[in-house]
């Protein structure tokens, strides 16, 4: 028997068919997550020198050379009807051996960023 606080909170959907067709309703759908998670850690550097051009990210699980990624941040000001805002980069090749990626953005990205989430999608595919 498994205590409370490790109890796993596996989530349960049920199905329910819309009476007048036999799809599932709207909001008993599972929801699909399409990326994975990545942490950045900082910027490639040596000994005195670091490179803000290039980002060192960390991705859960598998990585692939070439599949988009996204830091989102949130601004003060509205902008095209929304406070979110993107910047876009990709895996340009593998840093290491323990998993980590050098990743270059569309701008550079800003120190407080260093330590955030980045969602890592999985296009462009050749699948």
């Amino acid at each position: 028997m498994l205590r409370s606080h490790q109890q796993s909170y596996k989530l349960e959907v049920q199905v329910e068919s819309n009476s007048m067709s036999g799809e599932p309703s709207l909001d008993t759908r599972e929801r699909v997550r399409l990326y994975v998670r990545g942490t950045i850690l900082g910027y490639k550097r040596c000994k005195s020198i670091q490179y803000p051009n290039t980002s060192l990210v960390q991705i859960e699980g598998l990585w692939y050379a070439g599949k988009r990624m996204a830091f989102i941040y949130r601004a003060k000001v509205m902008k095209n009807g929304s406070y979110y805002r993107f910047i876009w980069g990709k895996v340009s090749r593998p840093h290491g051996n323990s998993g980590i990626v050098r990743a270059k953005f569309k701008s550079n990205l800003p120190p407080k960023s260093l330590g955030v989430r980045v969602r890592v999608f999985m296009y462009p595919s050749n699948i």
